[in-house]
């Protein structure tokens, strides 16, 4: 941190192919107040990177062949999604398609933006999304408890 104030850097948030528009707003209007750049980051559900290779040699692969929704969801819909909330990507906010587990991925931008903070949705509700908390983990609390940066948690609404 420079001195006074919040230190510089982009906010990361975290979107996935579903999320409420209470979240980006939230996300947005923190990030005009901060001065800010904010990056929406929306991590490819049907890929993950490929850790143990050379990074010169990282590929997206296919964890499973059989079709699912999330897969099928593109990530061009995700952005026009975002931009009806906030207008066309530039100066304010920029989006990102990532590969891999969500909260590395997530890390590894915020590491190579020099991002100042995560901004997340809070954990879904419900029997079916504790049973993917249960197997998967919680992205907000690994990005808590896995690295530095401060992470806000925006209630669903």
């Amino acid at each position: 941190m420079s001195g006074e104030g919040w230190p510089d850097g982009p906010i990361v948030l975290g979107v996935g192919w579903n999320f409420s528009e209470h979240l980006i707003r939230t996300a947005a209007e923190l990030a005009a107040a901060l001065g800010q750049h904010l990056v929406c980051a929306f991590v490819d559900p049907a890929s993950y990177l490929t850790e143990w290779e050379p990074e010169g040699q990282r590929a997206a692969l296919s964890l499973d062949p059989t079709v699912d929704e999330e897969a099928d969801f593109p990530s061009k819909q995700v952005q026009r999604n975002l931009e009806s909330i906030l207008g066309q990507p530039g100066e304010a906010w920029s989006f990102r398609v990532l590969n891999g587990a969500v909260p590395k991925a997530l890390s590894r931008l915020a590491e190579n933006t020099g991002a100042s903070l995560f901004v997340v949705g809070a954990d879904r509700p419900g029997s079916l999304a504790w049973v993917d908390r249960l197997l998967e983990g919680s992205v907000s609390a690994s990005l808590i408890h896995h690295q530095q940066r401060p992470v806000l948690i925006v209630p669903g609404i």
